[in-house]
């Protein structure tokens, strides 16, 4: 697989993720697709040829092995880092529409229309877009680690198992090559899925957070505004410019002039 493709797809989410979304992106290439790389894949390079079993058995060795690793840990780590990162992508798509929607828009209205503020700027659809790619990605991290423990009953790798798997004679025992280092690298990856899993969690309490604040503000600052309107301005307390003001004539703007702002 070409990480470095992998990795440049990606490079855009930076531009539209939080502050919790960078230190994501950070962990997944730092701690996750990195060390799959560089030390990962090598210690699992020859798993099936260190796997010795106390038989000459013919297919009794190969029957153990599949019955005991019915699927790589690092091709399962391969699938979980493509499957966790591709909600990310649905960002970086919904971006590239909007933009394509504002390069449409002005060649219909002229250079200077405008239908987006900011095309990267998360309100309205994308904001939504975002927040379900969280959950997404949260739901992916649950279900590998769910079906990893699943699969090898739990994280720890042993030393010796004991297979009487046919076309094996007897019982055997079968020995499992660099357990140790297995176990370590194992540990890791699941503590690296868990601390994305806890910053997901977090930037979903962020955006919603940042969301509610931002409506309970501006419906404030609605209100605010219309009782302003409705009252005698002796009664409201809200500070108000002659900006805020409409004079009809130009003696009522030299009229205004001196006062700034003033208590309504």
């Amino acid at each position: 697989m070409d990480w470095k493709m992998f990795q440049g797809l990606l490079s855009g989410v930076n531009k539209y993720s939080t502050g919790f979304g960078r230190i994501w992106l950070s962990v997944v290439f730092v701690f996750r697709v990195l060390v799959f790389v560089v030390a990962a894949e090598r210690v699992w390079s020859d798993d099936q040829k260190d796997f010795d079993c106390n038989t000459k058995q013919p297919g009794c060795p190969n029957a153990c092995y599949n019955y005991y690793f019915p699927i790589s840990h690092t091709r399962l780590w391969a699938l979980q880092l493509i499957f966790v990162t591709c909600p990310s992508l649905l960002v970086v798509m919904h971006v590239a529409y909007r933009e394509d929607r504002e390069r449409k828009y002005r060649v219909k209205h002229g250079d200077g229309a405008k239908l987006y503020d900011n095309t990267g700027q998360k309100h309205g659809g994308l904001w939504w877009t975002y927040l379900l790619s969280l959950f997404f990605k949260t739901g992916i991290e649950i279900t590998f680690l769910y079906l990893l423990h699943l699969i090898y009953h739990n994280f720890y790798m042993p030393r010796l198992v004991k297979c009487d798997i046919s076309p094996c004679p007897n019982i055997v025992d079968c020995y499992i090559g660099r357990p140790t280092e297995k176990t370590v690298f194992t540990y890791f990856m699941v503590a690296a899925s868990a601390v994305c899993m806890v910053l997901n969690v977090c930037e979903i309490f962020y955006l919603i957070g940042m969301r509610l604040y931002n409506l309970v503000h501006k419906g404030s600052r609605k209100t605010a505004r219309v009782r302003c309107k409705d009252q005698d301005c002796n009664e409201c307390g809200v500070a108000v410019t002659n900006l805020d003001s409409k004079p009809g004539s130009r003696s009522e703007m030299q009229t205004l002039g001196p006062n700034l702002s003033f208590k309504c």
